[in-house]
């Protein structure tokens, strides 16, 4: 220790503070009691709450003034709260659910306008669109999952978002707008974290930003993070007992077999490494004109699987084969504002790639076909290349590349206008380019599969999908206001919007395939009607390179197309959207509205030929809200009740040999409440709390498929609920400022509850997965500033439950988790998803 330093603990130690942390604590905290004393943030008596200022619809509003069902988490709520990830902030949103396997895998629904289904490539496009700043960033499986740091504000807009959002917004919007350059101003800060998993590893944070002027018209931001999330799932030492098996083509037989997975056994084996950064500069051109071009890019490696086995034990499974995804993302993005007289223009242009690759265990899927095959006495399809039964595993390589292409220009009139309008057109497309091999390899000494049973060209794939799915769309929008009163404003918009969606490729077994060549690079066309049986694979969909016709489903029947023409199917679509508002401002602290809105989701293909493409599916809601503020803005209130008609709407299921399948089910209606309270109780306490109530259910019966028709007995009846929602979502969240020995001090307190939901919309399936559990999470804080340092302790999940977020089987409910198994002595396996178990964390943070 330096003479300097002595000099200044031993002048520090004559203060009372200083005594008695350099006799109970570490050094280092005894020289952060000598720095100058803080000021806790606390409110001037009679200081009001903050206002949230948003940007819903596409004005610089506040929230108070929209007539909407918004609510927004600023920037300093976000840091409160802890958020890092999109399952962080959705807790605190009780009018969003969502389903996930893990990072970058997840599909949001919001205001139970979900039906579970399979949440894979082959299904429809979400119904919640998701917005990095002006950018839709909602790929087919899913929208980015972005490390969440710097970010000005999330908001979340609940209902319809059909005229201003279009496609993919038709249950609401969410949108992440991240901090912008600031002008002639010098800002930076950093964070520090580690933390320690119950059940698990260690992990840590370290992120930082730096807004760095250039001249007096430019500034850039620059931004950086990397995180390393611990383990807590356990792969469990264990074995897999195949049955005897007689080959279907040289009749050769094999005795059982076991399979062993001790070569990947580990505990805390899904760990997570996200690394990644944000540029962005503005540029004022004039002083009516600015550009603002960013780029932005992640990387993910996950590891393992982020689900757990029952049967098994709590946090633990037993798989056979290595297990990871690599998930990267690049978008490059530019936004134009100006304005053209009295007009305010905005051009808003983005591109995103993303590209990732998965490995999945399989071994689940293997046994229950094996078994089934076995105990019916169908023989053993897995041969070697010599036609002898092979001992066998399969797992999954998956390989996604997305790119997202979106173009919008929208023009505004000043919101101080009686009549004002928003108006604008948008392109979009998106290309996602899907190879998922279905692999046998072989395990104790044996061959892999045989060549002959293989894809072609493909060995060892059992199955290949090899396809490409673009779906593009294009919409003219427009939203006009009037004041028919100083208290009276009405509102009406409309878009009108065209999707042209095709699908091209090759999926199929590989027995019975002769491709006379033909590697299966996106060849094929799905013209050639496949019968799928649970029992030998027939000839997969195929086709071959030479352009000289093709089909395309006209609305009702696939016709013939002569000439040169792009392999594939096609479905196109086209219509408008509409929505009308009234409210009413008894003065400017309470007003009430009426909302009356449309949302769609364009139709698609299905994969399987032999069906149909699926029509759009619409959402109508009826919507009467509040917006109040009490107290001299001390407290404020707002809320909504609705009621929503779900019209034919799509339902993604596993078909015959575990294909997903997409078809128009039928109707639902929802019913509802959502309300958000927030109350700065005097200058120290501040609490909060959103709640939702949704009834969500069928309102006819649901049929379904048998096979690939359609069933003569309903697979749901009307009434049942639908699926992913709970009855009620709430959050509450308290937070107390105070100063204490010199340092600004603050203690939180966030409580987040749900009760059960369903995992499907079918009642045996749901079923066999189970009830996802009610649940509720406590997380705690404590921290101490001084000199714009922030120290914070904190433990989120703190009695350690178990958040139920999605169940699951590996293949179709009634094989792998049924009777099928079960019947002839084998377990099913159902996999739970669970949040982070209990994780105690310690926080350093500073900002210049």
């Amino acid at each position: 220790m330096t003479r300097s330093r002595q000099r200044k603990l031993r002048r520090c130690e004559t203060t009372g503070t200083g005594r008695i942390l350099m006799r109970a604590t570490p050094l280092a905290i005894a020289i952060l009691a000598c720095l100058p004393a803080a000021q806790a943030q606390v409110r001037n008596e009679g200081e009001g709450l903050e206002e949230v200022i948003v940007t819903a619809t596409k004005r610089v509003e506040s929230l108070q003034d929209v007539p909407l069902s918004i609510q927004a988490i600023g920037n300093a709520k976000l840091e409160e709260l802890h958020v890092e990830s999109f399952e962080d902030y959705a807790k605190f949103l009780p009018s969003v659910t969502y389903q996930t396997f893990g990072p970058g895998l997840a599909k949001i629904y919001m205001r139970g306008i979900s039906t579970g289904g399979t949440p894979n490539h082959s299904g429809p496009l979400p119904s919640v669109g998701v917005y990095l700043d002006e950018q839709p960033i909602t790929t087919i499986t899913g929208p980015l999952d972005i490390h969440v740091y710097d970010i000005e504000r999330v908001e979340a807009l609940a209902g319809p978002q059909g005229t201003l959002y279009g496609a993919s917004s038709q249950a609401g919007t969410l949108r992440i707008i991240t901090n912008k350059p600031e002008l002639k101003k010098f800002s930076a800060g950093y964070s520090v974290q580690g933390n320690v998993v119950s059940h698990g590893d260690q992990g840590g944070i370290i992120e930082g930003f730096l807004n760095l002027p250039v001249g007096d018209s430019a500034a850039v931001r620059l931004v950086g993070w990397a995180e390393h999330d611990a383990g807590y799932i356990d792969n469990k030492h264990g074995t897999l007992n195949f049955p005897a098996a007689t080959s279907v083509y040289t009749g050769a037989s094999a005795p059982a077999w076991t399979l062993d997975n001790a070569a990947f056994a580990k505990n805390n084996y899904n760990s997570v490494d996200t690394t990644g950064g944000r540029a962005a500069l503005k540029i004022m051109l004039s002083d009516n004109w600015t550009v603002t071009p960013v780029v932005q890019a992640q990387k993910t490696i996950s590891r393992g699987l982020f689900a757990y086995d029952e049967s098994v034990g709590d946090l633990a499974v037993t798989h056979f084969s290595p297990e990871f995804a690599d998930d990267r993302w690049v978008q490059l993005a530019a936004t134009v504002e100006g304005k053209i007289g009295n007009l305010d223009l905005t051009y808003a242009t983005g591109f995103l790639s993303r590209h990732d690759q998965t490995h999945s265990d399989y071994a689940d899927y293997s046994l229950a076909y094996s078994v089934i095959y076995s105990g019916t006495g169908v023989g053993n399809y897995n041969v070697d290349n010599a036609g002898n039964p092979m001992q066998g595993v399969q797992r999954i390589l998956g390989t996604d590349m997305f790119r997202m292409q979106s173009n919008e220009l929208r023009i505004s009139s000043p919101k101080t206008d009686r009549f004002r309008f928003v108006a604008g057109a948008f392109v979009g497309r998106q290309t996602h380019d899907i190879r998922q091999e279905y692999q046998l390899f072989g395990v104790n000494g044996s061959p892999d599969l045989g060549a002959q049973v293989s894809v072609t060209g493909w060995a060892p794939d059992f199955w290949l999908t090899n396809e490409q799915r673009v779906n593009r769309d294009s919409a003219l929008f427009t939203e006009l206001s009037f004041d028919l009163t100083p208290q009276l404003i009405a509102t009406a918009g409309v878009r009108r919007y065209w999707s042209d969606n095709t699908l091209q490729g090759f999926y199929g077994y590989g027995q019975g395939n002769d491709w006379s060549g033909h590697t299966g690079e996106k060849e094929c066309l799905n013209n050639v009607i496949q019968g799928f049986v649970l029992g030998p694979p027939i000839l997969g969909n195929w086709c071959d390179d030479i352009h000289t016709g093709g089909v395309r489903w006209d609305g009702s029947a696939f016709v013939a197309v002569g000439g040169p023409w792009h392999d594939g199917v096609e479905t196109k679509g086209s219509g408008w959207t509409p929505k009308f508002n009234l409210s009413y401002k008894f003065d400017a602290e309470h007003m009430v509205y009426g909302t009356y809105s449309r949302g769609f989701r364009p139709g698609g293909i299905n994969r399987v030929g032999s069906l149909p493409p699926y029509a759009a599916d619409y959402l109508t809601s009826y919507e009467f809200g509040w917006k109040t503020s009490w107290l001299n803005n001390r407290l404020r209130f707002n809320g909504a009740i609705y009621h929503e008609k779900w019209a034919s709407f799509q339902f993604a299921f596993l078909g015959p040999n575990s294909v997903t399948q997409v078809a128009n089910a039928g109707d639902a209606k929802i019913n509802g409440l959502e309300t958000q309270v927030d109350w700065a109780v005097d200058s120290h306490l501040t609490v909060s709390s959103g709640l939702a109530f949704t009834d969500a259910s069928l309102s006819n019966n649901y049929y379904g498929y048998c096979g690939n028709v359609l069933c003569t007995t309903p697979q749901a009846p009307a009434g049942q609920m639908l699926p992913t929602t709970p009855k009620f979502k709430g959050n509450f969240e308290a937070r107390y400022n105070w100063t204490l020995g010199g340092f600004a001090a603050h203690a939180q307190a966030a409580y987040v509850y749900q009760t059960y939901s369903w995992e499907d919309l079918r009642t045996v399936e749901r079923e066999l997965l189970g009830k996802q559990k009610p649940f509720g999470l406590l997380d705690l804080s404590f921290g101490l500033s001084r000199n714009r340092l922030d120290y914070e302790v904190f433990v989120n999940n703190v009695t350690d439950k178990r958040e139920d977020l999605y169940r699951y089987s590996e293949c179709t409910e009634a094989i792998c988790a049924g009777t099928s198994l079960t019947s002839l002595g084998y377990p099913g396996h159902v996999y739970t998803v669970p949040g982070q178990p209990r994780t105690i964390g310690f926080r350093i943070g500073q900002k210049f």
